[in-house]
């Protein structure tokens, strides 16, 4: 059968590998594949009679697509844990999963792995879009995230439980654990996601618990990763053979050598941390959470630049999914973050963004470079990203988005929605008391973006989780 031809003429590639970008050179597809790259290539490759559509690059930047390797597509641009689990329907959070995943390839994300969300509605998109009968980014998914009582998703106090809907499961014995890799499995799921202590002050899988089911996870075809944001379950989670790590935020010199000495990509998804810290009272954030995740982010800067320069991979990962971090909007500023926060230059941040994330969506060594025998996922930038990474953020910078080869079209109308889940039920920022209505001026009350709790009840996240705790054991 006659092929089909993609040339893309006389751009910079910039490839994805690290290597320095190329003037003047043009890109070569034919059936959805790279066939050359080059400032040799010309049309005269194309065998004459065969389909063949031309772009002209010039003076603009070809570069692979994207890769976010920790994105929620079922999480629906909540602004609360109890939106995310509670409320919208599993029929249609499916519908507002699909909705919002053609967000994310305007973006520039042309691939994505969701590790955990609700149900196994991340399966059921993951075949929509490989079909065709979803717009979206490539895609792997796991399904609820697999907890323990002191773990990240055991939200809610013993009296209320773990809903159906929460995108986390709970199991406080190995057996059940076990029980629950192998369901996942079942229903298809790419990967098994463990979800750690929330803040890192303590490791709440034993390293025994991490190695079994990770030994379980790959005896099945599966892939395993965590969240870990402590030395101790990061440290646990390299000796028990984890595929990728989520955050890492506070790691000890002899976490960092071991998780160097392994391999192991980190996956530091920052963005939610920025987002929150620098911007988050534009939209009533409350401020104990902004300055525990301004906290977190500033402390994790030591840890991210010593395993940056003891050579750990690491992998662009948003947590996109929140009202903090909406679909299609904030990915690449996580380019611009692991620059900032872990030293990365600009090239190495493309890298990271690009064939480093290859491995989460199971494609390691066909896709996130611009080389001959690649799939053709690709992006056309009015702009110079090696200069300016932030270019990247620019949603009119991202002037053409190439899936398999094909030029993708978009509904911008629909994309510029909104479809959210249905919000929960809210009264007031602060207590209306008597001497804010009587007893005060009005003048020298603080605002309520300004409202802070006492330190005891404040500090950060981690005394957060904490009075959550006392709460549930003095009820």
């Amino acid at each position: 059968m006659p092929s089909t031809w993609l040339l893309i003429a006389n751009g910079t590639v910039v490839d994805g590998a690290g290597n320095p970008p190329v003037p003047n050179a043009s890109v070569l597809v034919r059936d959805g594949r790279i066939h050359d790259v080059g400032p040799h290539v010309t049309r005269d490759a194309v065998p004459r009679g065969e389909t063949l559509r031309e772009l002209d690059a010039t003076g603009k930047t070809v570069m692979p697509g994207l890769v976010d390797a920790h994105c929620h597509m079922t999480y629906g641009e909540s602004r609360s844990e109890e939106e995310i689990d509670l409320y919208t329907s599993p029929e249609s959070r499916t519908l507002k999963a699909a909705f919002h995943a053609q967000k994310v390839l305007r973006s520039g994300v042309t691939g994505i792995s969701q590790p955990g969300g609700s149900y196994y509605i991340g399966v059921a998109l993951r075949e929509a879009i490989a079909d065709g009968i979803v717009q979206g980014p490539r895609m792997t998914s796991a399904g609820r995230y697999l907890s323990t009582s002191n773990g990240l998703t055991d939200w809610y106090p013993d009296g209320v439980g773990v809903p159906e809907g929460s995108i986390g499961i709970v199991h406080n014995r190995l057996d059940d654990m076990i029980d629950e890799v192998r369901h996942q499995a079942k229903n298809g799921v790419d990967l098994i996601k463990l979800a750690d202590s929330p803040y890192g002050d303590f490791q709440a899988f034993t390293t025994h618990e991490m190695t079994v089911l990770a030994d379980l996870a790959h005896q099945l075809g599966k892939k395993i990763t965590i969240h870990a944001r402590g030395s101790a379950e990061v440290d646990a989670a390299v000796t028990a053979g984890m595929d990728w790590i989520m955050h890492g935020n506070i790691m000890d010199e002899a976490t960092v050598d071991h998780l160097a000495a392994s391999g192991i990509p980190l996956v530091p998804t920052l963005l939610l941390l920025a987002n929150a810290g620098d911007w988050g009272h534009l939209v009533g954030a409350p401020v104990p959470l902004r300055d525990g995740m301004k906290r977190m982010l500033e402390v994790s800067a030591d840890s991210l630049h010593r395993a940056h320069a003891a050579g750990v991979p690491m992998v662009l990962g948003t947590d996109s999914g929140f009202s903090l971090s909406p679909y299609g909007v904030w990915h690449a500023r996580e380019l611009d973050l692991l620059m900032r926060y872990a030293g990365l230059t600009a090239l190495e941040a493309i890298q990271a963004g690009t064939s480093n994330g290859a491995q989460m969506l199971g494609l390691a060594g066909e896709i996130g470079t611009v080389a001959p025998g690649m799939i053709a996922d690709l992006l056309v930038v009015d702009g110079d990203p090696v200069a300016d990474i932030t270019v990247l953020q620019r949603r009119e910078a991202i002037e053409t988005v190439i899936q398999d080869g094909a030029v993708v079209t978009f509904d911008e109308e629909a994309i510029a929605r909104s479809w959210p889940h249905e919000r929960g039920i809210g009264y007031s920022v602060t207590d209306l008391t008597y001497d804010v209505v009587h007893g005060a001026d009005p003048r020298d009350l603080p605002a309520p973006d300004q409202f802070r709790y006492s330190a005891e009840q404040a500090g950060d996240l981690v005394s957060d989780m904490r009075r959550r705790e006392r709460s549930v054991q003095t009820s």
